[in-house]
């Protein structure tokens, strides 16, 4: 599943808004199979919104970084 950069979600509005004046028209001229297709479209566009806000509102976790560990000088390995 693809997911979607929050900084991306002005762009979903003007998708919806473009979809919901194609669905419009079709209602218009009474293209049912067309206003199906918008709907199904829509409602994945609706999904990714929702899923872009939820990860725009997670924080990210710092993880660290992995210590190494230090050699020994005189050449004799660490106990385990």
């Amino acid at each position: 599943m693809l997911t979607l950069n929050p900084t991306m979600l002005p762009r979903l509005d003007e998708l919806e808004e473009d979809l919901l004046a194609r669905r419009e028209r079709a209602m218009t001229e009474d293209w049912r199979g067309e206003i199906e297709g918008i709907d199904l479209t829509l409602s994945f566009l609706r999904s990714k919104r929702q899923q872009a806000q939820h990860f725009e509102r997670r924080v990210p976790v710092s993880l660290g970084l992995p210590s190494v560990p230090s050699r020994r000088t005189d050449g004799k390995r660490h106990p385990r």
